[in-house]
């Protein structure tokens, strides 16, 4: 998580937009974490975790979804990665790069 707030911090003035999502968890204990660690995007709460779960197919944190400009889902990640590499900018800047 901390690469994904740092790369918001750093191209959301360029358009990306990052949104957090909690699922199966109390609000109390998603603000308490997201102030302890400094999150910085929008955090959207699914404490039953049925839309998450059942709607999406996320049963395990963490899952990213890329949705380009268009509002086409064009890739999916699950599991932790490090959106600070040279490969994931150059393919961040190419989503925000791309007309719609």
């Amino acid at each position: 998580m901390p690469s994904v707030n740092a790369l918001y911090q750093e191209l959301k003035d360029k358009g990306l937009d990052v949104a957090l999502v909690s699922f199966r968890e109390t609000p109390d204990l998603v603000r308490k974490t997201a102030k302890e660690r400094g999150y910085v995007a929008p955090i959207l709460l699914d404490e039953s975790g049925d839309v998450t779960g059942r709607v999406y197919g996320v049963w395990g944190p963490p899952t990213v979804y890329f949705v380009d400009r268009a509002g086409r889902l064009v890739g999916r990640a699950i599991g932790p990665r490090n959106w600070r590499t040279p490969a994931a900018r150059r393919f961040i800047e190419a989503l925000l790069a791309a007309r719609p």
